[in-house]
């Protein structure tokens, strides 16, 4: 029998590694990432928006960090998506477009995932809103590292009432909807298989207090709380708290109560005692939908919006707060992008990467503004339009390369929610200095040859890695999607 010394040593040691464990629990930074649905680079105060107050976002702004030259790897939502959840650009993981009801593919349980680099430091997460990388069950945020899940699983207008088919119907044409009855899911579970206007009015107020019982019930753990919002995408829709609030029509209701919900955000993480100990990122998954006209946003001064990848499509407005660590009213002008937001929470909370190859990188140099800190992106594809490689930047630099873009070419866009219709036109070989002309309004292209055969080079490697339809390429880098198999269909 052993001495009864031997046995404290035993507990007390056991207690102290207990110990030591939740010291260092209670140490890791919680994130939050609030990602909107086609919002533009001038939709909110501090990126220019005049004509109705964002007064959250600009305590944001106020008390964090703006980033200015931040992008995303599409301008179209499943695509975005997927690369801010793996950290890759979406061709990596076998993206393109925006999923429909009829898909039967989703994001790929191999990836690693935002939430699961949490789940190695025992995070709580969730994801609330709007998910799009996968609507069945096997494809949903639970099954790829979040702990709850509540939202629509598609774009708000993926329904019967999707805005084109009203304006059809109301040209007299007959249709016949494409599109099913919009779902609303609790983790894989169908909570209501009909989602009306009515409820669509409630989805920011309803998302948001989610957001704020996820955070009050997990204020002694370290959390992640993903909350990809529906809105600002069409159809647009706001709660009785907002209506008519902003004098700048539905959009800026929209918006106002999109500002609302990160203020609410804010308040609770406050409230609870860990502002100072979390980290809110604030960002969108690409630039306004313009054919939509007062029904969508503005990306000035940018050129063109969401579907190109002209500026304005893949230039997103975003904010990073972190009350100590982030110098408060501070702006970065550094190329940096949704990609780098996973390797960068995995090296703030001491996780590890996934052994296969992603594209973002750690940008806390950027984020906390150390002296010195410059872009870690030696340069960046553009990718659109079913797996076209359309331009390619690098910190100063952005090369168009050959392609046809949608356009309203100066045409006002449509009304009431009713869209107009773009203009396809093509477009050539074009340079522009992105430090001194982020609109894209002079070709620079014959003034310095030797960075656009430099950046053609880097296009090169670019299409050997990741291919390009447009020169019939395949890359070896690409990894697949997952697809539903015969049994899953069979099943459902």
């Amino acid at each position: 029998m052993k001495p009864q010394w031997t046995k404290c040593v035993g507990i007390l040691l056991l207690l102290s590694i207990f110990h030591c464990r939740i010291a260092n629990t209670a140490e890791l930074p919680n994130v939050v990432v609030i990602f909107i649905d086609d919002m533009g680079y001038a939709d909110i105060g501090p990126f220019g928006a005049k004509a109705f107050p964002t007064p959250n976002l600009d305590r944001m702004a106020r008390e964090g960090r703006r980033f200015t030259d931040f992008h995303v790897s599409s301008a179209v939502c499943s695509a975005s998506r997927s690369a801010l959840i793996t950290g890759c650009y979406h061709e990596r993981v076998g993206f393109s477009g925006a999923l429909g009801p009829g898909a039967n593919i989703g994001l790929s349980s191999s990836e690693m995932t935002l939430a699961e680099v949490c789940k190695q430091k025992n995070y709580a997460t969730t994801c609330i809103g709007k998910w799009h990388l996968g609507h069945h069950p096997k494809f949903l945020p639970t099954q790829h590292g979040f702990d709850s899940y509540y939202g629509l699983p598609y774009s708000n207008d993926m329904w019967p009432n999707h805005p084109e088919e009203l304006a059809k119907r109301a040209a007299g044409q007959a249709v016949k909807s494409g599109y099913p009855p919009l779902p609303l899911i609790e983790n894989t579970t169908i909570i209501d298989a009909e989602v009306t206007g009515e409820d669509q009015t409630q989805l920011t107020t309803n998302y948001t207090q989610r957001a704020v019982e996820f955070i009050r019930k997990h204020r002694d753990v370290p959390f992640l709380v993903y909350l990809p919002h529906s809105m600002v995408h069409v159809p647009l829709y706001v709660s009785s708290k907002f209506a008519g609030k902003s004098g700048a029509g539905l959009f800026g209701d929209v918006v106002m109560e999109v500002d609302w919900s990160v203020g609410q955000v804010l308040d609770t993480l406050k409230e609870v005692g860990v502002d100072d100990k979390t980290l809110v990122i604030f960002t969108t998954d690409n630039g306004p939908w313009m054919s939509y006209g007062d029904h969508a946003g503005s990306a000035t001064p940018l050129r063109e919006g969401k579907g190109t990848a002209w500026e304005g499509g893949i230039r997103v407005p975003t904010l990073m707060r972190w009350p100590t660590k982030i110098p408060a009213g501070s702006t970065c002008d550094e190329l940096a992008c949704t990609i780098d937001i996973l390797p960068t929470v995995a090296a703030m909370i001491g996780a590890q990467l996934p052994q296969h190859k992603i594209d973002g990188h750690n940008i806390m140099p950027l984020m906390l503004g150390t002296a010195g800190a410059v872009s870690p992106h030696s340069t960046m594809p553009c990718y659109f339009a079913n797996d076209e490689l359309q331009a390619i930047r690098d910190p100063q630099w952005k090369l168009i390369l050959p392609h046809q873009y949608r356009t309203l070419a100066g045409k006002p866009g449509g009304s009431g929610g009713i869209p107009a219709k773009y203009e396809s036109v093509k477009v050539g070989h074009e340079l522009y200095d992105m430090k001194i002309d982020r609109s894209e309004t002079k070709n620079v292209a014959q003034d310095h040859p030797e960075v656009v055969a430099r950046l053609k080079a880097a296009a090169e490697v670019w299409r050997s890695d990741l291919g390009d339809k447009l020169t019939n390429r395949k890359g070896s880098g690409v990894r697949q999607h997952a697809e539903m198999t015969a049994n899953d269909l069979r099943l459902k």
